[in-house]
This record gives C-alpha cells, structure tokens and sequence, in this order.
C-alpha cells in the first residue's frame, strides 16, 4: 500500500528527512560517475546536466514520499537515474554536437530500454561521432531496469508508461532537428494525434508530451499491490495532456527571455499574446485540478500541484522586475496557500542545495 502525505507538513516532513537527502546521495553518485567518462564531450554534457537540471530530478522525488517504506528508496534511485537519462539526452541534443534525428532517435532508445524489463540493450552512441561514455549510459538504464524489477505492480503499468516515454522521445526528436524543419515536423506529428486531442493546439500537445511526471506517477503506482487497471486508466488520464501539460508550460514560461536570447524552441512563445498564455495556463491548472478528483489520494495529487506552481515560480525568472510578477502572484494565490508555502520552501533550498 502506498500512504500519501495528506497535509504539506508531512510531504515536507517525508521530503527533507527521507527522499531529498536520498535523492542527494543519487545524484552525487552519478555525479561521480560522469566525471570519470573517458570522452571529454561526453562528458562535459553528462556534468552540466547534473549540475544545472539538478532541481528536475529532485522535484520528481516527490512522488516517493507517498511510498510505502520498503519502496521509497527504490522510487528514488529510479526517479533519480531516470531523469537524469533524460536531462542528459536533452543536453546531447540541444547543447552538442549533432543534428542527425537517427542520432536523437537512437539516444532516446535508452529511455524506453530504461522501462522495458526485458530485452538486449542498444548502442545508444551509434550514429554520433563521440561514443566513449565508459558505460555511463547504460548504467543509468541498468539502475532503472533493476529498479522496475522490484516493483510488484509494474506489469500493470508497463504499457502506460511507454505510451509516455515514446511520446516524449517523439519529441526530443522532432524538436531537435534545424530550425527550419521543426514546426513542420512537430505540427505533422501533431496531426496524428489531433483527434483525440482536439482542445489543444499543436505546441501545447507538444509540451504535454515533454513531462515526465506522469511515468514518475505510474512507477509509484507500481509499488501498490492494490493497483487496479482503472487507477492506471485514471492515472492517465490527469497526468495526459493536463498534468504534464501544466508541468511543461510553467517551465517554457519561465524561460521564455532566456529561450529567445539563444534561439531555443519554446511553447509558450506560440501564443498570440502573454495575455492568451497567462488564460491557457490557468486552463490547464484547473483541468488538473478537476482531474484529479477522480483519482485515489485526490489530496496529495492537489498537494503535488500546488508544489509545482510553487517550485517553478520560485524561480528569480518570475520574480522581482519580472512583467510577469503579477500573474506568478495571483496563479499562485488561485492554487491555494500551500502554493505560497511550496514557494517559499522552494526558494529556501534552491540556495541550500545549489551545488554538490
């Protein structure tokens, strides 16, 4: 049985005593890990992602410390090595080397080996120039396999969660691409799926797709021998597009300054006005809201949303001078008083936990 916190004091609790200091032990280790690979690219890549995108991982731990004793540092050390395949598959493909889809595509297979329990492991580094990681990558995926092995119900959960995991290498590889050929692409992907879809605009199914909330959602549910193949159904349901949707979009809107000033791909700056941005993220925020009611523990999932927009708009981005200072407030406010708790707790151990 899992046993989600019910008040923010004791996801706080759980968080400061048990997850996060496990989460900084995960880290430090692959930390270490990547600063031996022998590829000096490699390398480079696999370090700034720990060390920049470290707060992914560590907001993604949140899901543990609804588990039940005996799991929680086995949804640690899979939440951990999983997000940190992802940041450092997203710094391969923004911040390095290639251009090459086939490239992008075949990194990424590392994710979905990552959630697969059986079957022979791939040559991730096939076609990209730099492919000495010294066992790097397929370490990360061997620490999750072993991981997922361990959880009673993640038979149950398998297939929802490569439904997500493909959808997000879908769009690490189309987003990757030249400048020139990523609307097109995104938007034909798009295309495929519109009809399920029909209340969201090509960039806003794309940035649902970028969340990995909801897998981290699904490896939590595995750890409950009561799981039903109705709560994976509901599961879904509120973690796509809704859920990771919200995830997503607060984290382009906080970059969208600094995403323009590098040329970087961002959602958020598709729509016509901020105006237009600041009306579908509050949209989004309450479809998660109404979502959730139908799921078990609707409680803890509120609380999971009122950290996210608490984390995210701790963030210095949105803060002091920003135009955006007034919608990060009344959003915020909307979400109840444990948001403003969240961002002040946030704020507090983005300065106590900046470095390792």
């Amino acid at each position: 049985m899992i046993r989600p916190p019910e008040t923010p004091f004791t996801l706080l609790r759980r968080s400061f005593r048990d997850v996060l200091p496990a989460s900084a032990r995960e880290l430090k280790h692959w930390h270490d890990r990547a600063a031996s690979i022998p590829d000096p690219e490699l390398q480079r890549q696999a370090l700034m992602s720990l060390t920049t995108k470290r707060f992914h991982a560590d907001g993604g731990t949140v899901y543990a410390t609804a588990a039940d004793p005996k799991h929680l540092h086995t949804l640690v050390k899979l939440i951990v090595a999983f997000q940190t395949i992802s940041d450092y598959l997203d710094n391969l493909c923004d911040r390095s080397t290639s251009l090459d889809p086939a490239d992008f595509r075949q990194l990424h297979q590392a994710m979905l080996d990552a959630v697969t329990q059986n079957g022979d492991l791939h040559d991730y580094y096939a076609h990209r120039l730099e492919k000495n990681d010294g066992g790097y990558l397929q370490s990360l995926v061997t620490a999750c396999r072993e991981c997922i092995a361990s959880l009673p119900q993640y038979p149950l959960v398998q297939d929802g969660v490569l439904q997500l995991v493909g959808l997000y290498c879908d769009l690490q590889v189309h987003k990757h691409v030249r400048v020139e050929e990523r609307e097109p692409r995104l938007q034909n992907w798009f295309a495929g799926h519109s009809a399920v879809f029909s209340e969201l605009t090509w960039y806003e199914f794309s940035a649902a797709t970028g969340s990995t909330l909801g897998m981290f959602m699904l490896f939590l549910a595995a750890s409950d021998e009561t799981l039903t193949a109705v709560d994976v159904q509901r599961i879904l349901h509120a973690y796509f597009p809704w859920i990771g949707g919200l995830h997503i979009l607060l984290d382009y809107f906080i970059d969208q300054e600094e995403d323009l000033e590098g040329g970087d791909l961002n959602f958020v700056a598709y729509y016509e006005s901020q105006e237009q941005a600041y009306a579908r993220i509050r949209a989004f925020a309450s479809r998660s809201l109404q979502a959730i009611d139908d799921m078990p523990s609707p409680r803890f999932h509120r609380l999971v949303l009122q950290g996210l927009v608490g984390m995210y708009f701790s963030d210095a981005k949105v803060l002091g001078d920003s135009p955006h200072r007034e919608f990060v407030l009344e959003l915020t406010e909307s979400m109840g008083r444990i948001a403003s708790l969240f961002h002040w707790v946030s704020r507090y151990y983005r300065k106590r936990y900046d470095s390792f």
